[in-house]
């Protein structure tokens, strides 16, 4: 299983620790590592040319904006109908089992999300939650209207773009709900990123020192100020979206040239795969029990 639409990483400073293209790599995921020219040098010691995408600008200061539309106009030039955009930190992809949060290939995370993505006519932006936010005895498959971060496939047709310098993920949902469209947050696929500030390169450099932070919530705040407030989190200043996003109300709408009633037959069926030896008895029938199926 492979994924349909076009994959890229962005990644700025980050030659020596790319987790998301090293993770793609070991299972076989076709990508391309979007960088700046100044850094060809150091990305093809580790990496293939053939994946290494240069942008046509350097150093703009302007945080990932210009990088993430330059990666859109890629995305249209290959005429698929959406484009995937990753961040260059993620270690893993998940798949949650009977509350287990269970390593799995990313060609079938990705391939699932885009399959129910397909079947609507208005989502826009769709991807997987961060693992750390899935708690003990979650049930909810997907959240509907939420902010999509980190990985997010998107509609190539949307009449807006990335834009300003901060908060871009929150900012483009926002630009979605305000035109009508859906967004889909996947918890039963997730991916686990590294934590905000804890590592070099990308926004640390540019964006996030100082007050980096506090700015970039001020600034999400003015462009949307019926929206969005700022507040104290995770022992930082951080931007929160009233009633959390509870105004935008937008139902799904089914595409009618699908078999709504026949949708069984392309379920998919996970095999667990034992990585080190299983001590729990009860563990080992609920594995047992899952790849008997």
């Amino acid at each position: 299983m492979k994924p349909k639409y076009p994959i890229y990483i962005i990644s700025k400073g980050r030659h020596d620790v790319c987790y998301t293209a090293d993770m793609f790599l070991k299972y076989g995921v076709d990508f391309k590592i979007v960088i700046e020219p100044q850094e060809f040098h150091l990305y093809k010691q580790k990496y293939d040319e053939k994946i290494l995408v240069q942008t046509p600008f350097s150093n703009l200061g302007l945080g990932s904006i210009p990088a993430r539309n330059f990666v859109w106009e890629l995305g249209i030039k290959t005429g698929a109908e959406r484009h995937w955009i990753f961040d260059d930190n993620i270690r893993k992809t998940r798949y949650i089992w009977n509350g287990r949060k269970v390593e799995c290939d990313p060609n079938v995370a990705i391939s699932e999300v885009e399959k129910f993505t397909d079947r609507y006519e208005n989502i826009a932006i769709s991807g997987m939650q961060y693992t750390f936010f899935i708690t003990k005895g979650h049930k909810k498959p997907f959240y509907l209207n939420n902010r999509v971060y980190s990985n997010l496939c998107i509609r190539n047709d949307l009449d807006f773009r990335w834009r300003g310098r901060y908060n871009e993920d929150t900012d483009l949902c926002l630009q979605a709900w305000s035109k009508n469209w859906c967004t889909v947050l996947f918890n039963v696929f997730t991916i686990d990123k590294n934590a905000t500030l804890s590592m070099k390169g990308g926004n640390m450099t540019e964006l996030y020192k100082e007050n980096g932070r506090l700015q970039m919530s001020k600034d999400l705040e003015r462009v949307w100020p019926y929206v969005v407030e700022t507040k104290r989190k995770f022992g930082r200043a951080q931007h929160h979206i009233k009633n959390n996003s509870l105004q935008f109300d937008i139902p799904l709408i089914r595409r009618k040239d699908i078999d709504w009633d026949n949708l069984e037959s392309e379920n998919i069926t996970l095999k667990i795969k034992e990585v080190d030896k299983v001590k729990s008895d009860k563990l080992k029938k609920l594995i047992e029990k899952h790849n008997d199926k």
